[in-house]
Parts: structure tokens; C-alpha cells; sequence
């Protein structure tokens, strides 16, 4: 049953078990529109896949927070509280945010920032790998995945094999998820030749980039983005492969 003053709350606060070394327990919180959209896909879960949750995961019970950072799907739940106030705890008001690149540790001011929620467009080249030989005169099959916060999807990835001098479109896999409820990651993949008259031992840049259903697209560099936490780094992932005979 719902108390008259739960009907003003504007976040969820969740504590897990957990604590650090002065005994106080990780806590974090989301808004509650995020909580009661039947399309927020908020759950409490005790089992994974079948079986009861493991405890790397946050037996008995966690939170799943589908398209907001982990930080906010907290594990080892012992207390959930309605609150007009997000929660005051340590990591979500001065852990998690991002600031502008010259702010620094001594005019950090974590009040003026709000804490992450979801996640900007991202994108990782999972294979061929850091320092991999490949051979020349080949073609080379690049595979990774992308994702957005907040369910949006992606619809499109990116990329080069000239360290961003020219593109390539790559094909997109798995099933078509739900509008506005993209949780998953989206698998990529792309087939091309190795660009011609690379001398063997030369280094070969990979690039990739993704672009999500608002037209969010990552930066090319960390520099515009740069903050003292070193979080919401979205830049584009290269992978430096070597030319073989």
C-alpha cells in the first residue's frame, strides 16, 4: 500500500549489502518514471538464466536497470526506498559524473553535475585483436558490437581500415528488439580487403564508430570529452593490427 507521501516521490533509492571500509553501505537511485514505465523493463531478479543468481552477480537479489549505467543496478539488495531526493549516497553524488575537461580535483564541484544515468552510443571492435598479424594481399573480417543508453537503438556502425581516412558501412546482426526497449548490444561485423601496397611489418589502424536512432554519433578522439573521473569515454575504438607476409 502506497503512503500519501510515496505519491510524491521522484526516485528510487536502493542499498545493497555491501559497504566500504567505514561500514557504509553502496547505495544508489533512479527516477521513479524509469522504475514504473512498463516499457523501463525495471526487475528485481534472483535467478539468472535458469538457476539461482550467483554470487558474483548479487545474490539473493539485484536490481536490473536496463539501458543506465551498472552503477545504478545495484547488487546484494537489502533496501528499497521511495524518496522525493535521489540518494545521498557517496557514489551517486560524488562518483559518477562528468565534467567539463578543465575542471580539476582542487575546483571539482560534484553538486553541479547530475549523476549518469544513461549512456552515450558506444562501440568496440572485439576481433581481430591489439597487435594481431594479418596478412597482406587478404581480405580481413572485423567483428564487435555497439550499443546506446537508454534503449535507443543502434543503426549503423562505421568502419575504417586507413585510420579513418575512408568508411565502411558494417552489417548489423541479431534479432529486431522493440522501439524505445534496444537493451541489448547489437553485433557487427564487416568483410573487406586489406588496403593495398602496405609493406609487411606496417601497422594497419581500425577504426570503428557507431551512430545510434537519435543520430548520437561518437567523437574521434577523448580530448572534447576528457574529465577527472575518466567516465562517459565514448571515442572510437582502434585496434592496430600488423601487415604480414
Amino acid at each position: 500500500t502506497r503512503r500519501s507521501s510515496d505519491l510524491a516521490a521522484k526516485h528510487v533509492q536502493f542499498e545493497g549489502l555491501d559497504h566500504d571500509m567505514v561500514s557504509t553501505h553502496y547505495g544508489a537511485s533512479i527516477p521513479i518514471a524509469k522504475a514504473l514505465r512498463k516499457d523501463g523493463d525495471v526487475l528485481l531478479a534472483y535467478e539468472m538464466n535458469g538457476q539461482e543468481l550467483p554470487v558474483d552477480h548479487g545474490f539473493p537479489l539485484r536490481v536490473v536497470v536496463p539501458g543506465v549505467v551498472g552503477a545504478r543496478n545495484v547488487k546484494w539488495l537489502s533496501r528499497i526506498t521511495l524518496s522525493q531526493d535521489e540518494s545521498q549516497s557517496h557514489w551517486q553524488q560524488n562518483d559518477y559524473k562528468g565534467f567539463n575537461p578543465n575542471v580539476d580535483w582542487d575546483t571539482v564541484d560534484f553538486s553541479q553535475a547530475p549523476a549518469i544515468q544513461e549512456l552515450p552510443v558506444q562501440s568496440v571492435i572485439c576481433c581481430p585483436c591489439e597487435g594481431e598479424e594479418v596478412e597482406a594481399e587478404e581480405e580481413i573480417t572485423v567483428r564487435g558490437y555497439a550499443w546506446s543508453g537508454g534503449g535507443r537503438e543502434v543503426v549503423r556502425v562505421d568502419v575504417s581500415l586507413d585510420g579513418g581516412l575512408t568508411w565502411r558501412v558494417a552489417e548489423l546482426e541479431g534479432e529486431q528488439q522493440e522501439p524505445g526497449r534496444h537493451w541489448a548490444w547489437k553485433l557487427w561485423s564487416i568483410t573487406a580487403p586489406v588496403p593495398p601496397g602496405l609493406p609487411t611489418g606496417s601497422r594497419l589502424d581500425i577504426i570503428c564508430k557507431a551512430v545510434d536512432d537519435s543520430y548520437n554519433a561518437q567523437p574521434d578522439t577523448v580530448a572534447p570529452i576528457w574529465n577527472l573521473r575518466g567516465v562517459l569515454n565514448n571515442s572510437w575504438h582502434r585496434v592496430r593490427v600488423t601487415i604480414s607476409n
